[in-house]
């Protein structure tokens, strides 16, 4: 099972224990793929079509526990490229359509063909309510990626309203959550890992949370780690480096004029290079008589460096 699938197979089973979060989740499920439909005798009927079973699991079990709604799950071969299957949730009482209509405040949208709407805010007005609202509605049309690949949770929305009302609900926890438009939805997407992890919080999705915390702990040590060996390995390339250019220009010394027309100073550390090309600057310094420190090891090598290339600068000029 997917990372995505189980943060839902876990939501599937979290019902809030207060009857307005139970209608406010309810009213975000049926917000998003719900629909109502008119019989042939003008009656109004409600249904719910998804190809997530939790979808459905979930909903049949907050119409029973909040409303006392008996209904039936039905089942279909998905004719999308014929993979998977459909689950279907009808109400076609009257009265059960009407109840759950005014309870969770739901419209119908005459743009959407039947799709139906949130219409009153008060039914998320609790921060309880829009953690509610908030889980059913990635229930119904979210994904979260696999965060050993990457970082990205979004809630696909049919139209930009609803896109705009979940994204006002997912902010008023601080959470910068933007929309981006695909295709004919609007979609409503979080990518920074740390607050992908406050949305699981809100959702009270705590065991995927948790899973989630510790994949994003061990991949921040590695590349804490792999920063400090590329670090590491950026420092001894430089001092590889400097030491063999540092060598050349002692050796050309060497040739042209001699250690013996150097002061002792310099001549100690040129000898002290030449024996030891390894060595650092401060091991370099302690190996002086008397011991000098880094700074001052720097100095004499770069009056070295300084002297080496006035004596390329001659030969050039004889040439």
């Amino acid at each position: 099972m997917s990372f995505s699938g189980m943060v839902k197979e876990e939501l599937s089973k979290r019902i809030g224990s207060a009857r307005h979060c139970q209608i406010a989740e309810l009213a975000a499920i049926f917000s998003a793929c719900g629909h109502m439909e008119c019989t042939s005798g003008g009656e109004q009927k409600l249904r719910i079509q998804t190809e997530n079973d939790a979808v459905s699991r979930k909903c049949f079990t907050i119409l029973k526990k909040t409303f006392n709604i008996e209904t039936d799950i039905t089942v279909r071969e998905s004719s999308h490229l014929k993979k998977g299957s459909v689950y279907g949730i009808s109400l076609s009482n009257p009265a059960d359509v009407r109840e759950l209509l005014e309870a969770a405040k739901l419209l119908p949208d005459g743009d959407n063909g039947g799709m139906l709407r949130v219409g009153n805010s008060i039914v998320y007005q609790r921060d309880c309510c829009k953690r509610a609202f908030i889980r059913g509605a990635f229930l119904s049309s979210g994904s979260i990626s696999d965060p050993r690949k990457g970082y990205h949770f979004e809630i696909v929305c049919t139209d930009e309203e609803k896109a705009g009302q979940l994204q006002e609900i997912i902010r008023s926890f601080h959470i910068d959550a933007k929309i981006v438009s695909r295709k004919k939805s609007y979609v409503v997407y979080v990518k920074e890992g740390a607050q992908i992890v406050d949305m699981l919080a809100i959702m009270e999705a705590n065991v995927a949370l948790m899973d989630l915390e510790n994949i994003r702990i061990l991949k921040e040590m590695r590349n804490s780690v792999n920063r400090k060996v590329n670090c590491e390995t950026a420092n001894i390339n430089k001092t590889v480096s400097a030491a063999v250019k540092q060598i050349e220009d002692i050796r050309l010394i060497e040739e042209k004029v001699g250690f013996q027309s150097l002061n002792e100073g310099l001549e100690e550390v040129a000898r002290l290079r030449l024996q030891y090309p390894e060595a650092t600057l401060k091991e370099l310094g302690m190996m002086l008589t008397p011991q000098v420190g880094k700074s001052g090891v720097n100095h004499r090598l770069r009056k070295l460096s300084t002297l080496a290339e006035k004596l390329r600068e001659n030969k050039e000029e004889l040439l």
